[in-house]
This record gives structure tokens, C-alpha cells and sequence, in this order.
């Protein structure tokens, strides 16, 4: 656990982009990947929108992912189970770092065939709680030509970033502008924020 959490902090400190190949474990990728699925066969998921409770907007021309949110009240064990992956990351990041990160929050996200995000920041004009951005993916096998890779705006370059299962991605929340590109299958993440 300890290597996959010194290889998201470092590559983040060498390239603004942490990543993890292997963040989450087979097993919990596996079982949660099919929490997302019968999520979405009981039309338990909803269409994402942009912005937080002050104002949402949804706009299927710029975002048409549908989302369900992670929550400590479903007692779900494979949700408790990355929660407890994640206070430990935390508390790593926190102390190795000093990010003085307080909280999180996830959802479950899936874009179907034809689906995308566009260009955009994870941090909100009105609220600068989002410290860091996390995006773990759940797609077994996939392939270059899917799509759906995450798109990393550095400055003078891009970088894509394939979903393949069990990979973390980590990054400033305020600094880092992304998009999702067309996918071309179903694909699956765990994606939130650390926030202070």
C-alpha cells in the first residue's frame, strides 16, 4: 500500500500528475465496478451537472456522465473498504507532505459510448475547498482504441491518461484543467476530491 501511495506523490511531485498503476486492488476494483453496474440497472444513478449546491447546471454538450455518490450511510463493504483506503492515503499525504487535507468526497461515474466531459477545473469560483482531484478506474481490459482517456492540459503540452483498472490518478484541483474524451465502451471510475 505504502509503494502505490509514494508512486501517486511522486510522480505528482516530478510531473503535477500523480499516478498509481495499481492503486486499488483487484479485488476491490472487481467489486466495486460491480457496485457501478447495479447502481445503473436500478436507475439508481443520475445525470452529472457542473457547479456545487449554490448552482448546478446540467449541459449534456459539455458533461453527459451520470454520477452516484459514495456515503459512510450505506454501510456498503466495498464502499467502507475504499473509505478506509483512503483515510490512509490521506493520513500518508498529510503527513509525508503537510497538505493539511481534512475531508473527501466520491462518486461512482460512468460515461457511457459516445459520452465526454469537456474541457474544464475541478475547483468552484464561489468555494475553494477542493484541494486535490483522484480518479481511480474500474474498466478491465481495455483497449487504446476505447477512448475515453483523461486529458491533461499541462502548459505547451497535453497528456492523455488511459482508464485502465485500478489506476489513480491525482492532481491539483485549481491548477489542472482535463477533459474527458470520447469514449467509445462503457467506462467506469471512482472519481472526488480531497478537500480542506
Amino acid at each position: 500500500m505504502q509503494a502505490s501511495f509514494n508512486s501517486l506523490i511522486n510522480s505528482f511531485i516530478e510531473n503535477k500528475i500523480g499516478i498509481s498503476e495499481s492503486f486499488l486492488t483487484a479485488s476491490l476494483s472487481q467489486n466495486l465496478e460491480e457496485n457501478l453496474n447495479r447502481l445503473h440497472k436500478g436507475n439508481e444513478m443520475l445525470s452529472a451537472g457542473t457547479g456545487n449546491e449554490v448552482k448546478v447546471l446540467h449541459d449534456k454538450l459539455f458533461r453527459s456522465d451520470m454520477i452516484y455518490w459514495l456515503d459512510r450511510k450505506h454501510n456498503d463493504p466495498y464502499e467502507n473498504e475504499f473509505f478506509y483506503l483512503m483515510d490512509d492515503f490521506v493520513g500518508y499525504l498529510n503527513a509525508t507532505c503537510y497538505t493539511g487535507i481534512t475531508g473527501y468526497e466520491f462518486h461512482y461515474a460512468l460515461y457511457k459510448e459516445g459520452s465526454f466531459y469537456k474541457k474544464h477545473l475541478d475547483q468552484f469560483r464561489n468555494n475553494d475547498s477542493r484541494q486535490y482531484s483522484m480518479i481511480m478506474y474500474l474498466n478491465k481490459n481495455w483497449q487504446e482504441n476505447d477512448g475515453g482517456e483523461l486529458r491533461i492540459y499541462h502548459d505547451g503540452h497535453v497528456e492523455n491518461i488511459a482508464p485502465i483498472n485500478g489506476k489513480a490518478v491525482f492532481f491539483k484541483s485549481s491548477d489542472m484543467e482535463h477533459e474527458v474524451l470520447v469514449t467509445r465502451k462503457p467506462r467506469l471510475s471512482i472519481t472526488g476530491w480531497l478537500k480542506r
